[in-house]
């Protein structure tokens, strides 16, 4: 029997000039967004980054494995596990189909290099005051290989789109 290594997959919300972030917080809350979020990731093992665990109003999201990676040794939380790097935080995980990168901008810089798939939420919307950014998806080694149409977000009244890339060139 051999074993295959799981899909690595990023996930995130991403406004004009790769702004993800601001304040700790993202500058956008689509609940369409949330909605896709949580079917993607549903039963998935997910990575992230401390502050963006820290950043979970409910802390642990149920139904996933959360690993968090932190340089901490001693941080925990409950119904996390802690890894000190984001491969390891991998092979703690490898016994899975797909891993969710979930952020922040730190952990999705490392994990371009080895990720299969990108699931983008695309705000056309600048944030004047971000202080998060989503590393560039270069076409040279993204293709787009689903895009949704155009929403609204009743909410906030911004527009977004749904883009899923898949990787042009191997894994390196």
């Amino acid at each position: 029997m051999t074993q295959t290594s799981p899909i690595i997959s990023i996930i995130a919300i991403v406004a004009h000039g790769g702004a993800i972030g601001r304040g700790g917080d993202q500058p956008f809350h689509i609940s369409e967004d949330f909605k896709r979020f949580k079917a993607l990731t549903m039963d998935k093992p997910i990575i992230m980054g401390r502050k963006t665990f820290e950043a979970l109003p409910g802390g642990a999201l149920p139904r996933r494995r959360n690993i968090v990676v932190s340089r901490n040794a001693g941080y925990s939380a409950p119904g996390i596990e802690t890894a000190p790097s984001l491969h390891e935080a991998i092979a703690l995980a490898d016994d899975a189909p797909e891993i969710m990168i979930i952020g922040g901008g730190e952990i999705y810089s490392q994990a371009m290099d080895i990720a299969h798939r990108l699931y983008i939420t695309s705000v056309d919307a600048d944030v004047a005051d971000a202080d998060t950014f989503f590393p560039e998806i270069s076409p040279c080694r993204w293709t787009p290989a689903h895009t949704s149409e155009s929403f609204t977000d009743p909410r906030s009244g911004a527009t977004y789109r749904f883009i899923d890339y898949k990787r042009q060139l191997p894994v390196l």
